[in-house]
């Protein structure tokens, strides 16, 4: 796949400025969307089968659940559909470009090398929304959840989302063995749906356990995003929530921007 992403010669002889970042920003976005055209699809029915079918199968263990527990296992639905998108799906393409010894090549484009980064996440981010909705409302119709939707469900969502995709973006730049990128995938996956508390109250986690999770984005996840969708179910404040997922956010980012300006 050959992608132009120069466009017109003059329009980049200024190679600084807004005006130049951004057009190298649209230029990869536009590369990566035709790099990943058959991937994209594929990537948002893995999300909503993830997220609307462990709704259903959690159901199958749980048994029959009165109508709090029911709609604490549905609001925690989002925060699951979200997991795949960053913490596998991102990385799994960036292990695509280093597998198929193009990852060298997306470097050596004449764009600030910071509109790559920002064009995969962009994709990913905006992929995530609506499969993260698609399998809430699948969730809340197999349920039959009353769900109190407020605005705050907005920033919650986009911020999940922006802190898995970008953690799955720095681990996919920071690890440079391929097969563990992958491997590092799946083992979070096994640890988000079978030892985190998004689904499951934190309470019912031993105190050790809690304590880390207390630190690990995923319990933040579906505080946030459960805050959004419900009135007086969750009984923590919001704010640290908030703070710990931007701090996941801000720390990725760092990490990113460390690795690429490594490269040479």
């Amino acid at each position: 796949m050959s992608v132009d992403v120069s466009g017109d010669a003059s329009a980049l002889e200024v190679r600084s400025g807004p005006g130049y970042w951004l057009r190298g920003y649209t230029a990869m976005l536009r590369f990566e969307i035709a790099n990943l055209r058959t991937y994209l699809m594929l990537a948002l029915i893995i999300q909503v089968l993830m997220g609307a079918g462990m709704a259903v199968m959690y159901g199958y263990y749980f048994g029959d659940l009165e109508p709090a527990r029911q709609t604490f296992l549905v609001t925690g639905i989002p925060a699951l559909a979200l997991v795949p998108i960053g913490l596998v799906m991102v990385p799994s393409s960036i292990m695509e470009h280093k597998l198929r010894d193009t990852y060298d090549y997306v470097w050596s484009l004449p764009v600030p090398r910071m509109t790559s980064a920002m064009a995969t996440f962009t994709i990913f981010t905006a992929l995530a929304i609506p499969g993260t909705v698609i399998s809430l409302v699948v969730a809340g119709m197999a349920y039959d959840v009353d769900l109190s939707v407020s605005l705050a469900v907005a920033p919650a969502i986009l911020l999940t989302a922006a802190m898995a995709t970008s953690v799955g973006y720095a681990i996919g730049h920071a690890v440079p063995e391929p097969r563990v990128i992958n491997l590092i995938g799946n083992v979070l996956i096994f640890l988000v749906l079978l030892f985190s508390p998004i689904v499951v109250a934190i309470e019912q986690f031993p105190d050790w356990w809690a304590a880390v999770h207390r630190v690990l984005p995923f319990w933040h996840m579906s505080v946030v995003i459960r805050g959004g969708l419900t009135d007086g179910l969750i009984a923590t404040s919001v704010t640290a929530s908030y703070l710990v997922l931007a701090a996941w956010t801000v720390a990725a980012w760092s990490l990113t921007a460390w690795v690429v300006g490594r490269r040479r």
